[in-house]
């Protein structure tokens, strides 16, 4: 059978995580883990992506339905949300920075706390122990009932019981037994990434696979393996220089993977764009996420959204929500507009955002 070709690749990494819109539970399933990002701009990461994939979609659904699905908000390859099932293959999680005993008994305390009320807020938290400021990670300050609440959902013995207006609420983590065989559950944590992510370029299936650690950090020595297992098993093929891998039972080459004729404009985190390697690979120019970058050295904007038409990212845009206004400022990497179909595509993907926004 003929290998297939780059343009195959990107016709296949388009189709399939670009499936026909479902329910949330099933999308949140065939996704396997949805990336989060507290950036409204317009909407947050998690939203923009499961618009595409849910029917009826409305920016804060996850977030309203959160607590009655199968789901847990937590590290993976990233932080994000995932389902029940892979999360549980991480816990207990062990290793990463060691507590003194004085943050154990201080972790110990709040966790009686919590079982007690069930739910808790952070500042309930804060009120109670009262435990003052701490410096956080980027050199500023924070409470310190917020960095010990952090610590102990990473650790497992806390989850995210729901939000509140953004803020995670705090409730008791079910404790299990830890799974029998590492090796086994690394396996599967990997086909989640490569099952999200794939069509893998080889570099990128690594960089994955070594950051399956910031999930499991208790196997990080296992993680290696794991990556040499996973390229045994993978199909691959070696397509312009580069090895490819995808998951077993597919074809990259099947022509049912054609482009449609819709306008989507992708959050920066959207499994289509996230790979940055893979994305100047199909498309021949680099997409930088900028909302941490200097205002004056920014080069399409905050949160620029790549515009994916006819199969091909051909922009950006940059989307203001305001008074249930929307505002948006499109950009070409030609420099205009194509022709044809595409000005009545556009407008009909910026009636589909006002939809969603219009739930906020």
């Amino acid at each position: 059978m003929k290998g297939p070709t780059l343009a195959d690749l990107r016709r296949y990494a388009i189709a399939r995580s670009l499936f026909a819109p479902t329910t949330l539970p099933r999308a949140l399933r065939r996704l396997g883990f949805v990336q989060a990002d507290p950036i409204r701009a317009p909407a947050r990461a998690q939203d923009l992506t499961l618009r595409h994939r849910v029917r009826e979609y409305r920016a804060g659904d996850l977030e309203r339905r959160y607590p009655k699905l199968d789901i847990e908000e937590d590290f993976f390859v990233n932080y994000g949300f995932l389902p029940r099932a892979t999360h549980t293959l991480m816990h207990p999680r062990e290793g990463g920075s060691p507590w003194p005993a004085a943050r154990w008994k201080q972790a110990h305390a709040v966790l009686d706390f919590v079982r007690e009320r069930g739910v808790v807020h952070p500042r309930d938290v804060d009120l109670h122990f009262q435990h003052g400021k701490a410096r956080n990670w980027f050199g500023g300050s924070s409470n310190a009932s917020t960095q010990l609440l952090d610590g102990m959902h990473y650790r497992g013995l806390l989850r995210i019981a729901r939000r509140e207006g953004g803020v995670r609420l705090y409730a008791a983590r079910d404790v299990h037994a830890p799974v029998s065989d590492p090796a086994v559950a690394l396996d599967k944590l990997v086909d989640v990434v490569v099952a999200k992510y794939a069509p893998l370029p080889e570099l990128s299936l690594n960089l994955l696979a070594s950051r399956v650690r910031y999930g499991a950090p208790q196997w990080e020595a296992l993680c290696r393996d794991a990556l040499v297992r996973a390229k045994q098993r993978l199909p691959k093929a070696l397509v312009d220089g580069l090895n490819w891998y995808w998951p077993a039972g597919e074809n990259p080459a099947s022509k049912r993977h054609a482009p449609d004729d819709h306008v989507r404009l992708l959050a920066p985190f959207d499994p289509v764009v996230w790979d940055r390697r893979r994305f100047e690979a199909f498309w021949g120019w680099a997409y930088r996420f900028e909302a941490y970058t200097p205002a004056p050295q920014r080069v399409r904007g905050c949160y620029a959204l790549p515009m994916l038409w006819q199969g091909h990212v051909i922009g950006w845009g940059n989307l203001v929500w305001k008074d249930g206004r929307l505002d948006a400022d499109i950009g070409y990497v030609s420099g205009k507009a194509p022709r044809g179909g595409f000005r009545a595509a556009l407008d009909d993907e910026l009636q589909r955002m006002t939809a969603f926004l219009a739930a906020r």
